[in-house]
């Protein structure tokens, strides 16, 4: 990882490899593919392994999103990662209901114990793993902290933190102020939710944040990558 790293977002429907390989042609460090189920991948399903593939050398991680353990050991059996490769990106992000009533996605930030088990499967297969999360799934658990818990308790290789909870949609702000705290506890942190500017870059750099992940902003402008450094 450079030391202040440009990432794509991954965004359902969008992010697939002709945008992953415009945005990187424009000075994105790094891309992410869509989320895909931990539970279909096990079971051979082919719309879902269309989704992780990596078809040309792009830096690349691929997100999943699930909880199932046995399933994810049985993908990971078989899995054989592709040149671009980056490493595996667990979603503790997705604010959908249709995610978070099968308790998966931002329902699975304050099971941290869950969490670590899934780190733990995907390192005893030697993958490096990250883990991307809003800050809990409503305004509540947001002021218990349960984001800061887990970056804390958790042996991930970096946590992008979208400044937002569960609740809140993509007009509402980010909440750049707890971004500190979650750099306090010395794990690598990446920020995500509204970035568009050099200032917020800046200031970013400036608190030892490691990245910014683009998404929406990047779907108007895939040239904002370089425009930003």
């Amino acid at each position: 990882m450079k030391d202040f790293e440009l990432m794509l977002a991954p965004m359902e429907n969008h992010t697939g490899p002709e945008f992953r390989e415009l945005c990187y042609k424009n000075g994105a460090d790094s891309t992410f593919t869509e989320m895909a189920r931990i539970t279909a991948l096990a079971k051979n399903n082919k719309p879902t392994l269309e989704k992780i593939k990596i078809p040309n050398p792009i830096p690349t991680y691929i997100q999943l999103v699930g909880s199932n353990e046995t399933a994810l050991k049985k993908f990971l059996q078989k899995f054989e990662p592709s040149k671009g490769f980056l490493g595996f990106n667990l979603n503790l992000g997705c604010p959908s209901d249709d995610i978070i009533k099968n308790g998966l996605g931002c329902a699975l930030i304050k099971r941290v114990n869950k969490v670590k088990k899934l780190v733990q499967i995907i390192r005893n297969h030697n993958y490096p793993v990250s883990i991307k999360l809003r800050l809990g799934m409503n305004q509540f658990e947001k002021e218990k902290k349960v984001y800061l818990n887990l970056i804390k308790e958790v042996n991930a290789d970096f946590f992008i933190v979208h400044a937002k909870h569960g609740r809140e949609n993509s007009d509402d702000p980010a909440d750049f102020t707890i971004y500190q705290e979650c750099v306090n506890t010395n794990k690598i942190i990446i920020a995500n939710g509204g970035i568009k500017t050099k200032e917020q870059i800046e200031y970013l750099k400036s608190i030892g944040v490691k990245g910014a992940m683009i998404g929406r902003a990047a779907l108007k402008n895939p040239y904002i990558f370089n425009d930003l450094r």
